[in-house]
Order: structure tokens, then sequence, then C-alpha cells
């Protein structure tokens, strides 16, 4: 990808957060946001990531990546996606923060045999739903204006806990080998590893590929050990395709952002 500002000096940023599980349930005829935001708010929390597996939802809308049109992204978001009636989420990965002053999501998933990325304040709970997640009082997600892309994104503000990290991984940098740098930077040798983003032109172990620029993932129970980072993940590209596998080390680039919340299993 060739993103249109000036590429910013520090290619991953992370904060450190106190971190603590999160649960609940999401009642039935509140939108996915106002639920998440309840939940997590209820829990002292301001930032962390959530799963949203089983969780049904009538409506649900989304969008699938994209090429971009405009002349200035290098990527872009599909028409809305809106199935009729009630669909049950397979699994999902959202990352949890705010937005011009408000609660706000950044959530990639698997519905109806598709994935994508959901709409949150237009998606509505069908029947009341149990989650998990985790949280963090201290730190957070705060989308902010990003020149290099010129999209807004998620970006971690905060700080001050040991237990963990809110991150973000910028375009370009390899996820397995950005990832093992930022935990050996700050002292982290073990860990669980959680969020969605981005990979331009996605390259698994054994020989798996996708060929597309503009693609969604979310990690699926990608792990740190003795500072070495296994990362399997979901991906969809802009046909809606969906593939699964672990992540080949070096040779998958950041495509827009990665999110990520590290879970420290090392204390």
């Amino acid at each position: 990808m060739i993103h249109p500002g000036p590429r910013a000096a520090d290619r991953a940023v992370a904060v450190r957060a106190d971190l603590r599980p999160v649960s609940g349930v999401l009642p039935a005829g509140r939108t996915v946001m106002a639920a998440v935001a309840r939940l997590f708010a209820d829990a002292g929390c301001k930032g962390g990531v959530v799963w949203l597996d089983g969780v049904t939802c009538d409506p649900l809308r989304f969008v699938l990546p994209a090429p971009s049109t405009d002349g200035i992204h290098a990527a872009w978001y599909s028409d809305l996606h809106a199935p009729h009636g009630p669909v049950t989420i397979g699994r999902a990965t959202a990352t949890v923060g705010w937005k011009n002053g408000a609660p706000f999501l950044h959530c990639h998933g698997t519905w109806g045999g598709t994935m994508g990325h959901l709409l949150p304040s237009e998606s509505v709970l069908a029947a009341d739903a149990r989650v998990a997640g985790i949280g963090a009082p201290d730190a957070w997600f705060e989308a902010l204006p990003d020149p290099e892309t010129a999209f807004t994104l998620f970006t971690p503000q905060g700080g001050g806990g040991v237990t963990g990290l809110l991150a973000r991984v910028l375009p370009g940098e390899d996820v397995t080998t950005a990832i093992e740098t930022l935990c050996a930077c700050h002292g982290i040798g073990d860990a669980r590893l959680h969020g969605v983003g981005s990979i331009d032109h996605v390259r698994f172990e054994g020989g798996g590929r996708m060929d597309c620029h503009a693609t969604e993932l979310r990690l699926d129970g990608a792990t740190l050990t003795a500072g070495r980072a296994t990362i399997p993940i979901e991906v969809v590209d802009i046909a809606g395709t969906i593939m699964r596998g672990r992540l080949e080390r070096g040779t998958n680039p950041v495509g827009v952002t990665l999110e990520l919340l590290i879970e420290r299993t090392d204390t």
C-alpha cells in the first residue's frame, strides 16, 4: 500500500495498561455500541477488547474492505451490507475506546457465512447476550486523525499499569516481528495477543496466501511464548473470501493499522 501522508517516525506505539476481566449481559433492544459502552462503564474501564461470539443482531449491518475510489486513501470500505432478519455472530473481536468524546468500538468478525467490519451503532441486539472481554481503567484507544493514512484510527492513550499493553502497529511493518519487538521493548516475554486490523497481501505458514491489498482481520488465539509470536488469524478480502491460518514470519506487512491488546502472562 502507498499511503498519502508523511511516514510517521514511530512504527509501533503502545501504552502500559492495568488489565482486568470484563463480563456481563448485553441487553436486547440496544445497539451493540450502546450495550458495550454500558458494559465497560459499569466495569470502570475506558478501553480494551470485547468478544461478541454468539451475539444475535436484528438488524446486523456491516461493510467489507474495498479498493479506494477517492484518489486519496490506499483502501476503503464497500457499500453497506444489510442482511434480512436476525443474524448470529460466530466469532468477533472488538477493540474498545473513544471517538469525538463518546464510546466507540472497532469490530471484525464472522457471521452468516461471511466476515466483515461490523457497524456497531447500526446493529441492534435481538436477544440478551453474555459476553466477555478485557478492560483497562487507565488506558484506552482514541480515534484520532492519522496524517500518514488519511484515516481516523484508534491510537492508544493514557497508561500506567503493568499487566499489559494497548498498542498500534503502523503500515508496512511485519505483524509478527513488530509484535515481538514491541513486547521485548516492554520486557514482556509471554502474553496472549488480541486485536483487529489489516494486512497487505497475507502469507500463511505452509504456503497459503490471500493476494489482496485490502483485508480485514482478527487475531484468533495468538500468543507470545519466550519472546516468539505465533499468530493465527481470520481474514476476509474484498470479494468476501475468508481464510484462516498462522501468519508466516517476515512477509505480512500491516495494511492500514493493527490494534492490539497484549495481555501479559509472565507476571
